[in-house]
Protein backbone atom coordinates (compact mmCIF):
# COMPACT_ATOMS: atom_id res chain seq x y z
CA UNK A 1 0.00 0.00 0.00
CA UNK A 2 2.93 2.31 0.91
CA UNK A 3 4.95 1.98 -2.56
CA UNK A 4 1.62 2.28 -4.15
CA UNK A 5 1.23 5.81 -2.65
CA UNK A 6 5.06 6.46 -3.44
CA UNK A 7 4.67 5.45 -6.77
CA UNK A 8 1.44 7.41 -7.58
CA UNK A 9 2.86 10.54 -5.83
CA UNK A 10 5.67 10.22 -7.92
CA UNK A 11 3.48 10.34 -11.12
CA UNK A 12 1.59 13.19 -10.11
CA UNK A 13 4.78 15.24 -9.54
CA UNK A 14 6.24 13.80 -13.23
CA UNK A 15 2.43 15.51 -14.67
CA UNK A 16 3.49 18.71 -12.92
CA UNK A 17 6.80 18.73 -14.27
CA UNK A 18 5.66 17.72 -17.82
CA UNK A 19 3.08 20.50 -17.65
CA UNK A 20 5.75 23.09 -15.94
CA UNK A 21 8.49 22.56 -18.64
CA UNK A 22 5.98 22.90 -21.66
CA UNK A 23 4.59 26.15 -20.29
CA UNK A 24 8.29 27.08 -19.74
CA UNK A 25 8.84 26.09 -23.07
CA UNK A 26 6.39 28.24 -24.88
CA UNK A 27 7.25 31.10 -22.37
CA UNK A 28 10.79 31.14 -23.89
CA UNK A 29 10.11 30.63 -27.66
CA UNK A 30 7.04 33.21 -27.74
CA UNK A 31 9.47 35.43 -26.52
CA UNK A 32 13.17 34.75 -27.79
CA UNK A 33 11.51 33.50 -31.41
CA UNK A 34 7.81 34.32 -31.84
CA UNK A 35 8.81 37.74 -30.57
CA UNK A 36 11.25 38.99 -32.08
CA UNK A 37 9.87 37.62 -35.85
CA UNK A 38 7.18 40.10 -34.76
CA UNK A 39 9.02 42.92 -33.97
CA UNK A 40 10.90 42.92 -37.09
CA UNK A 41 7.61 43.21 -39.23
CA UNK A 42 6.46 45.84 -37.29
CA UNK A 43 9.67 47.95 -37.49
CA UNK A 44 9.37 47.16 -41.31
CA UNK A 45 5.71 48.72 -41.08
CA UNK A 46 7.44 51.41 -39.12
CA UNK A 47 9.80 52.38 -42.34
CA UNK A 48 6.76 51.80 -44.94
CA UNK A 49 4.62 54.30 -42.96
CA UNK A 50 7.57 57.01 -41.83
CA UNK A 51 8.89 56.65 -45.65
CA UNK A 52 5.62 58.28 -46.75
CA UNK A 53 6.47 55.95 -50.39
CA UNK A 54 4.16 53.36 -52.32
CA UNK A 55 5.42 50.18 -51.30
CA UNK A 56 6.02 47.57 -53.66
CA UNK A 57 4.93 44.73 -54.04
CA UNK A 58 8.20 42.58 -53.48
CA UNK A 59 8.42 44.93 -49.71
CA UNK A 60 4.54 43.42 -49.48
CA UNK A 61 5.88 40.24 -50.04
CA UNK A 62 9.40 40.30 -47.50
CA UNK A 63 6.33 41.20 -44.77
CA UNK A 64 4.74 38.10 -45.72
CA UNK A 65 7.21 35.89 -45.66
CA UNK A 66 8.03 37.53 -41.70
CA UNK A 67 4.15 36.77 -40.88
CA UNK A 68 4.20 33.19 -42.21
CA UNK A 69 7.08 32.44 -40.24
CA UNK A 70 5.68 33.59 -37.03
CA UNK A 71 2.77 31.55 -37.61
CA UNK A 72 4.90 28.47 -38.45
CA UNK A 73 6.13 28.98 -35.11
CA UNK A 74 2.90 29.62 -33.48
CA UNK A 75 1.43 25.63 -35.07
CA UNK A 76 4.95 24.80 -33.27
CA UNK A 77 3.87 25.74 -29.89
CA UNK A 78 0.40 24.87 -30.35
CA UNK A 79 1.85 21.06 -30.91
CA UNK A 80 3.32 21.42 -27.39
CA UNK A 81 0.36 22.64 -25.63
CA UNK A 82 -1.08 19.85 -27.03
CA UNK A 83 1.23 17.38 -26.05
CA UNK A 84 -0.86 15.68 -22.97
CA UNK A 85 -3.11 14.56 -25.30
CA UNK A 86 -0.55 13.09 -27.51
CA UNK A 87 0.53 11.17 -25.17
CA UNK A 88 -2.38 9.33 -24.43
CA UNK A 89 -2.10 7.41 -27.96
CA UNK A 90 1.54 7.05 -28.83
CA UNK A 91 4.52 8.71 -26.46
CA UNK A 92 7.05 8.20 -29.03
CA UNK A 93 5.21 10.84 -31.51
CA UNK A 94 5.50 12.94 -28.73
CA UNK A 95 9.66 12.33 -28.56
CA UNK A 96 10.03 12.81 -32.48
CA UNK A 97 7.34 16.00 -32.15
CA UNK A 98 10.12 17.61 -29.23
CA UNK A 99 12.80 16.52 -31.84
CA UNK A 100 11.23 18.45 -34.65
CA UNK A 101 10.75 21.49 -32.26
CA UNK A 102 14.43 21.24 -31.61
CA UNK A 103 15.29 21.69 -35.33
CA UNK A 104 13.30 24.02 -36.00
CA UNK A 105 13.38 26.68 -33.37
CA UNK A 106 17.33 25.90 -32.35
CA UNK A 107 18.99 24.96 -35.92
CA UNK A 108 19.48 21.18 -34.20
CA UNK A 109 19.84 18.28 -36.16
CA UNK A 110 18.27 14.94 -35.21
CA UNK A 111 18.51 11.05 -36.38
CA UNK A 112 15.54 9.07 -34.74
CA UNK A 113 15.35 5.82 -35.77
CA UNK A 114 13.00 3.15 -34.78
CA UNK A 115 13.20 -0.79 -34.58
CA UNK A 116 10.23 -2.97 -34.20
CA UNK A 117 6.93 -2.59 -33.08
CA UNK A 118 5.73 0.09 -30.35
CA UNK A 119 4.30 -2.23 -27.30
CA UNK A 120 1.40 -1.64 -25.15
CA UNK A 121 3.26 -0.45 -22.39
CA UNK A 122 1.10 1.14 -19.03
CA UNK A 123 -0.05 4.34 -19.91
CA UNK A 124 1.36 5.73 -16.58
CA UNK A 125 4.65 3.92 -17.33
CA UNK A 126 4.51 5.59 -20.66
CA UNK A 127 4.76 9.51 -18.59
CA UNK A 128 7.66 8.24 -16.82
CA UNK A 129 9.55 7.33 -20.35
CA UNK A 130 8.45 10.51 -21.74
CA UNK A 131 9.58 12.57 -18.61
CA UNK A 132 13.05 10.62 -18.67
CA UNK A 133 13.72 11.22 -22.49
CA UNK A 134 12.49 14.77 -21.73
CA UNK A 135 14.62 15.43 -19.19
CA UNK A 136 17.42 14.01 -20.83
CA UNK A 137 16.98 16.19 -23.74
CA UNK A 138 16.70 19.12 -21.40
CA UNK A 139 20.32 18.41 -19.98
CA UNK A 140 21.71 18.24 -23.12
CA UNK A 141 20.09 21.26 -24.51
CA UNK A 142 21.38 23.14 -21.17
CA UNK A 143 24.93 21.75 -20.83
CA UNK A 144 26.33 19.86 -23.80
CA UNK A 145 26.35 22.53 -26.36
CA UNK A 146 25.70 19.67 -29.05
CA UNK A 147 24.47 20.21 -32.70
CA UNK A 148 23.55 17.33 -33.05
CA UNK A 149 20.95 14.65 -31.09
CA UNK A 150 20.25 11.15 -31.73
CA UNK A 151 17.34 9.07 -30.18
CA UNK A 152 17.17 5.39 -30.87
CA UNK A 153 14.09 3.19 -30.14
CA UNK A 154 14.19 -0.53 -30.34
CA UNK A 155 11.73 -3.09 -29.35
CA UNK A 156 12.48 -6.64 -29.45
CA UNK A 157 10.49 -9.89 -26.97
CA UNK A 158 11.32 -9.13 -23.71
CA UNK A 159 12.49 -5.39 -23.80
CA UNK A 160 11.75 -1.69 -24.65
CA UNK A 161 15.16 0.07 -25.36
CA UNK A 162 15.30 3.67 -25.37
CA UNK A 163 18.65 5.20 -26.11
CA UNK A 164 19.23 8.92 -26.08
CA UNK A 165 22.71 10.49 -27.30
CA UNK A 166 23.86 14.23 -28.00
CA UNK A 167 27.97 14.79 -29.15
CA UNK A 168 28.67 17.70 -26.84
CA UNK A 169 30.87 18.11 -23.87
CA UNK A 170 29.51 15.83 -21.76
CA UNK A 171 28.30 16.54 -17.96
CA UNK A 172 30.67 17.59 -15.01
CA UNK A 173 31.39 14.60 -13.03
CA UNK A 174 30.78 17.01 -10.18
CA UNK A 175 27.13 17.22 -11.02
CA UNK A 176 26.23 14.07 -12.41
CA UNK A 177 24.74 12.79 -8.94
CA UNK A 178 22.84 16.14 -8.17
CA UNK A 179 23.35 19.00 -10.27
CA UNK A 180 21.12 18.00 -13.29
CA UNK A 181 18.45 16.18 -12.17
CA UNK A 182 19.75 12.57 -12.93
CA UNK A 183 18.87 11.16 -9.62
CA UNK A 184 15.18 12.09 -10.45
CA UNK A 185 15.43 10.06 -14.13
CA UNK A 186 17.18 6.86 -11.89
CA UNK A 187 14.52 6.80 -9.48
CA UNK A 188 11.40 7.21 -11.61
CA UNK A 189 13.44 3.68 -13.87
CA UNK A 190 13.53 1.99 -10.91
CA UNK A 191 9.49 2.79 -10.11
CA UNK A 192 8.75 1.03 -13.34
CA UNK A 193 11.11 -1.76 -13.28
CA UNK A 194 13.74 -0.39 -15.85
CA UNK A 195 17.21 0.13 -15.73
CA UNK A 196 18.89 3.53 -16.78
CA UNK A 197 22.63 3.23 -17.91
CA UNK A 198 24.14 6.98 -17.99
CA UNK A 199 27.69 7.39 -19.55
CA UNK A 200 29.31 10.59 -20.41
CA UNK A 201 32.50 11.92 -21.34
CA UNK A 202 33.92 14.71 -23.53
CA UNK A 203 32.55 13.38 -26.84
CA UNK A 204 29.12 13.07 -25.48
CA UNK A 205 26.33 11.52 -23.42
CA UNK A 206 24.19 8.83 -23.61
CA UNK A 207 21.53 7.67 -21.97
CA UNK A 208 19.98 4.57 -22.34
CA UNK A 209 16.26 2.94 -20.64
CA UNK A 210 15.91 -0.49 -20.64
CA UNK A 211 12.09 -1.11 -19.96
CA UNK A 212 11.30 -4.75 -19.64
CA UNK A 213 7.83 -5.95 -21.59
CA UNK A 214 7.90 -9.24 -19.80
CA UNK A 215 7.89 -10.51 -16.13
CA UNK A 216 10.76 -12.31 -14.40
CA UNK A 217 8.67 -15.53 -14.51
CA UNK A 218 7.68 -15.10 -17.75
CA UNK A 219 11.28 -15.43 -19.58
Amino acid sequence: MESELYFQSELIKTRIEIKDQTLSEISKELHDNIGQIVSVGIMQLNMYINSGKAVHSNELHDLKEILAKSLDEIRILSRIINKDNLLQSDFTQAIKQDLERIKKLKKIQYKYTLSGEIPEINQEHDLFIYRIFQEALHNSLKHSHSDMFEVNIETTKNVFCLKFKDFGIGYDPKKINSGIGLNNMKLRARLIGASLIIHSDTSGTTVTLEYPLTKPDET
